[in-house]
Order: structure tokens, then C-alpha cells, then sequence
């Protein structure tokens, strides 16, 4: 195909999680021809197995298809992006790369918190919107009631707003031409010298490091010599090319273009997402504006059961961010755990999502500890120290205050369930700020909330009382002063630093019981007794006690003198007493998982 810049079209789709987005790419991708419709599976830009098996979009996937149009051939660059509120960062990076989004909406659902969310991302981003209604085939679909609501959110006239079904078909090349007539191809380029937006990476184990750019201006071939401004570091170009189904290698790359490059490099650690790409022998005198830089929101330790992998999950971690820039880690020890990393999130689902990667990609056996925020601790003598980890916290005598994150929490729900929704918030010590109508059913509801309230399970008890119709956008506001303390678990006397906990002061006797009688199911029956408290500073709060196993002694013994029982239950006991001293409890994995089950125990 003759490749003119001004029939590129670059776009992503955006919408709310499970709208449709993967289903859409799929059909877009059938109907051009990119993919083979014969043994077709769901979700095919999905490769990662978590994906098809949590049937959500993780990581953005770029491709490129072929569209004739009114006899002229247009080259279209899709990205699919994630719809959870925790990889939005995906979606932010995604829309860097673009010039246009498609914004899915499900008439069954309405605009959802996510729909809203990723909307103002695109004005931002100075994308133009195409807004699309998906399975209006479904018999529960209200397509005028959803037209009604982006009308609202976006002001456009309703005549603009596509209807279609992306699981069968219907509507979908009419996308088509409205691509072709309202996203404008890439800006032309003022200078003839190289220069790439990196907006994604990976590392691929037979060819090495592959970066996914956007290339701004100038042209990246094969042989070339590359510089990265970031780390101030020069690289060979293995190879270059367009993403369709699978990588096509190409001659070039050039302005305009979305695609990968190979890169000869040894240290992944070189390479950032949001770095500009030069050429060395005439490169550009400063770099692309690039992305803001993530702040993590969520903090928890990750340890590989046995000691001697620690070097193996370094690896893995170093390779797995160059996948994924949001995720950071620094070394830790736990006295309990030996040597591991404290790990930076976005969200608890980006937890659970990157340790589920380790073990699956790297063949790694990890136990997670209890997730945490980032907490701005002032001291008496006005230093000021920040803490991640509860074992790092300082003694209540040397604190002056302590204050935490607090979030803006959008709520979208029916109607119906207001009442409960208030509840859960203010259970969560939430503060009320407005309900809006956006509908005659459908509600927004605005609270503000302290970030460690909604890191245990917050998601899950909203989705349960709203039987799975609400949904739930936040963004970082401030940060506040608050009572909070620091409570730690004793097994057999001995502090477990792992199991360390920040908690409000209004909930530290009932999270203190509720774990000691977690741990009292999770641990182990010994030899001995094993007594399990909830400590804060040097004051017990609660307690419970695994009782030992017990031998009877004394069953051989029938009749005689008591005294001779006495003495085999007397010798036991010593014996237990000993053993006790110096038996080790084992703790098991659940017993640290138990801390994030807690808030759901009565």
C-alpha cells in the first residue's frame, strides 16, 4: 500500500469495563480481513492469559488494519485499551499515541463512572470523540435513555451517536467512514529529524527488549542508531515494523507511523515509557513532552517463599516493569519473610494482577502482605518522614500527627440503592458531598474517603449491595490529618513485622479481635500452645489461643494411685513448656491473606 500520512488514522477505544471494547476491536479486525474469521477466539488483541480468563483488557495492544474506503486505502492504528479505574494510566498513555477515540457505551448499562473518567482523558489529550452505543441487540438495551445521558455528558447532537452490536455486527462498518471523517490524520512534522514517543515495552525472551512508538517526525530503519534522552544511552535497531495480528517487519518506520522496535540492549532497566527516541548522529535538541510521571497509590510487600529465588523475583521484576511502567519496588527484609521487595500499586486490582503475573510468567511461589497507603508522619522534633510499610512506622511517643491520602469517589447506581451505598461509605468513613440525577434512574453520587479504606474490599461489598450495577471512579484529592495507629500481631510473644497493620483509632479494637481470631483458624495446632494478640504500642487489645495438640499419657494407666497420673501430666507439661521456648510457628500464606479478608467477618 502507498503510504501517505494523510490517510493514517490513529485511535483508541475507551469506554467503562465489560462495554465491549475487545468485542469491537475483534469485529473491526474480522471485518477488514486483518484476522482470519475461522477459528476466530474472543478477545484476540487479549494475549495475556489473565485476560481471557478475567475477560478484562490489562495491558493497551496496538494493530494496524487496511481500510478501503470510497476507492481510497486508509491504514487505521488501534489501540485497545483497559476500562478498571487501576490501569487508567494505560488508557492516559494510550491516548498520547492517538489523534481520535472511539467511546463505547452500553445501552444496557448506561454512562457508567469509568465512561465519565475516561471522557475528560480524551479532552485533555485533545482527542476527537466519536461516541458509540453497543448491543443495542440486547433485549434490555435503552438506547434513547443512553443517547439521553451522553447527550449530557459529551453536548453533542444525538443524530451523532452511533448504534451498534459489536458481538454481531450490526453497525460496525459505519465506524468506518466516521473515522475517516472526524479524526484528523497525524499533524505534519516541522523537521525531518527523528524523533519517537516510547508508549509502551516489553521483553520478549528470544528477541529481547521491543519497544511500541509513535513516531513524531523523521524516519527509524533497520541498522540504525538510536539515543534515548531519559538515561542519556545510545542502542542499535535490530528491527522494525507495523503490529498486525502479529509483528510484520517493514523497511521503516516514519512519521506519523505506530509501530515496534527491536532494540540490541542488555539492561532493561535503560529503557522508560514516555522516553523520546532520537536518531545519534542528528538528533533533536530536546525531548517530546512525554507522560507525567505515576505516583503509586498502594503498597505491599512481596517475598518469595523460599530465600533463594530472591535474586530470580529481582529479574522478574526488573522485566515486568518494562511491561509496565506503573509498578515500582525497592528492596525489603521482614523478619518473618527474609528478603523481598515493597512494591508500589495502583490499585488493589493492579495488585493482584502483577503478583498473579510473576508466578504465572516467572514460575515464582510469592506471599503478599497486607496492602497499605503512603502515610506523611510529622514528628515531635518537626521532621517529617514518609511511610509505607507499617513496620517503619515510629513509636506514638515521638509523633506529633500523621496524615493520609484521601480520595474523590464517584459513585454511579440506580436509584434503588442510595441507602445502602450510604451506609458502606460511611462505614468507611466517608464524607457525603452530592447525589446528581443523571437520569430519572440513574444516579451520580460524590464522596470523599480516605484512600485506605477502599484498598480491603471496598470494590467487592459496592458491587454486592448494588448487585453488581454500580461503579466506581476515584482520583487523588489531598491529604488530611488523622488518629490512626500503628497495630501489630504477636505470635508466641514475637512480633510478626508482616502482619503489621496502620489502622483508625475508632477501629482498632475490633480490627485487633477480628484478626486474632482469623489467625487462631489459619495457624496450626503445635506441640504447644500458641498465643496469638493484637498489641498497640505495649497495651494487648485482644487475644486468642491455639491450644496445643494433647497426648494422653495417661491412658495406659488403669487405676492405682493418682499420684502417678499426676506425675506423667506434670512431666508433659514441663515438656511443653521446654518446647515452647524454642519451637518455631509456622506461618501460613492464608494467615497473611487473612489480614485483607478481615473487614468482611462479622
Amino acid at each position: 500500500m502507498h503510504r501517505d500520512v494523510k490517510k493514517i488514522r490513529n485511535f483508541c477505544i475507551i469506554a467503562h469495563i465489560d462495554h465491549g471494547k475487545s468485542t469491537l476491536a475483534d469485529r473491526m479486525l474480522e471485518i477488514t480481513g486483518t484476522i482470519d474469521t475461522k477459528g476466530l477466539d474472543a478477545q484476540v488483541l487479549d494475549d495475556m492469559d489473565l485476560e481471557k480468563e478475567r475477560g478484562i483488557t490489562i495491558k493497551s495492544h496496538p494493530i494496524q488494519m487496511e481500510v478501503v474506503n470510497s476507492n481510497e486505502n486508509y491504514i487505521f492504528n488501534l489501540i485497545d485499551t483497559p476500562g478498571h479505574v487501576d490501569f487508567t494510566y494505560e488508557v492516559s498513555r494510550s491516548m498520547a499515541a492517538c489523534e481520535g477515540a472511539l467511546l463505547l457505551i452500553d445501552a444496557t448499562q448506561g454512562v457508567e463512572a469509568q465512561t465519565v473518567s475516561n471522557t475528560y482523558l480524551a479532552i485533555d489529550s485533545n482527542l476527537e470523540i466519536i461516541p458509540i452505543l453497543n448491543k443495542i441487540d440486547m433485549p434490555n438495551s435503552n438506547i434513547n435513555e443512553t443517547k439521553s445521558q451522553v447527550k449530557e455528558l459529551l453536548g453533542v447532537d444525538e443524530n451523532e451517536i452511533l448504534a451498534i452490536s459489536a458481538k454481531s455486527g450490526e453497525g460496525v462498518k459505519s465506524i468506518f467512514s466516521k473515522i475517516i471523517e472526524k479524526i484528523p490524520s497525524p499533524s505534519e512534522p516541522s523537521t525531518n529529524k527523528l524523533s519517537g514517543l516510547i508508549f509502551d515495552s516489553y521483553f520478549d525472551q528470544y528477541r529481547g527488549v521491543v519497544i511500541y512508538v509513535k513516531i513524531i517526525s523523521g524516519e527509524i530503519k533497520k541498522g540504525s542508531i538510536i539515543k534515548f534522552f531519559k538515561y542519556d544511552n545510545f542502542c542499535d535497531v535490530i528491527d522494525v515494523g507495523v503490529l498486525e495480528l502479529k509483528k510484520k517487519s517493514t523497511k521503516f518506520l516514519k512519521s506519523g507511523d505506530v509501530g515496534y522496535v527491536i532494540l540490541n540492549i542488555k539492561d532493561v532497566s535503560k529503557i522508560k515509557v514516555g522516553d523520546t527516541i532520537t536518531d545519534k548522529s542528528n538528533p533533536i535538541s530536546k525531548p517530546l513532552s512525554g507522560y507525567k510521571p505515576i505516583k503509586p497509590m498502594v503498597f505491599s510487600g512481596l517475598y518469595p517463599v523460599e530465600s533463594k529465588d530472591f535474586e530470580e523475583l529481582r529479574i522478574s521484576l526488573d522485566k515486568l516493569k518494562l511491561n509496565d511502567s506503573s509498578l515500582s519496588y525497592e528492596p525489603n527484609t521482614s523478619l518473618a519473610l527474609g528478603f523481598g521487595f515493597r512494591c508500589g500499586f495502583l490499585g488493589p486490582l493492579h495488585m493482584e494482577i502483577i503478583q498473579e503475573r510473576l508466578e504465572r510468567e516467572f514460575n515464582l511461589n510469592l506471599i503478599s502482605t497486607s496492602p497499605n497507603v503512603i502515610y506523611n508522619i510529622i514528628l515531635k522534633n518537626g521532621e517529617k518522614v514518609r511511610v509505607s510499610n507499617p513496620s517503619d512506622m515510629p513509636e506514638s511517643q515521638y509523633i506529633e500527627s500523621i496524615y493520609e491520602p484521601y480520595i474523590k469517589a464517584e459513585i454511579i447506581t440506580p436509584k434503588t440503592y442510595i441507602g445502602p451505598l450510604m451506609n458502606l461509605c460511611n462505614s468507611h468513613r466517608g464524607i457525603y458531598l452530592s447525589t446528581n440525577y443523571l437520569s430519572t434512574e440513574k444516579v451520580q453520587m460524590i464522596f470523599e474517603l480516605p484512600l485506605a479504606e477502599i484498598i480491603f474490599e471496598f470494590f467487592e461489598s459496592l458491587k454486592s449491595i448494588t448487585k453488581g450495577y454500580a461503579s466506581l471512579d476515584y482520583e487523588i484529592i489531598e491529604e488530611r490529618i488523622a488518629k490512626l495507629l500503628k497495630l501489630d500481631m504477636k505470635v508466641s510473644g514475637e512480633i510478626v513485622d508482616a502482619l503489621s497493620i496502620i489502622v483508625h483509632f475508632e477501629h482498632a479494637y475490633s480490627q485487633g479481635s477480628k484478626l486474632c481470631k482469623r489467625l487462631k483458624k489459619e495457624i496450626h495446632r503445635q506441640q504447644f500452645e500458641i498465643p496469638i494478640q493484637a498489641v498497640i504500642g505495649n497495651k494487648v487489645i485482644a487475644r486468642e489461643t491455639v491450644k496445643a495438640v494433647r497426648k494422653n499419657v495417661t491412658a495406659k494407666c488403669y487405676g492405682g494411685d493418682i499420684s502417678r497420673k499426676r506425675k506423667l501430666l506434670e512431666k508433659q507439661k514441663k515438656g511443653k513448656k521446654r518446647m515452647k521456648q524454642i519451637g518455631n510457628v509456622e506461618i501460613p500464606q492464608s494467615a497473611f491473606l487473612a489480614i485483607l479478608k478481615s473487614d468482611n467477618d462479622n
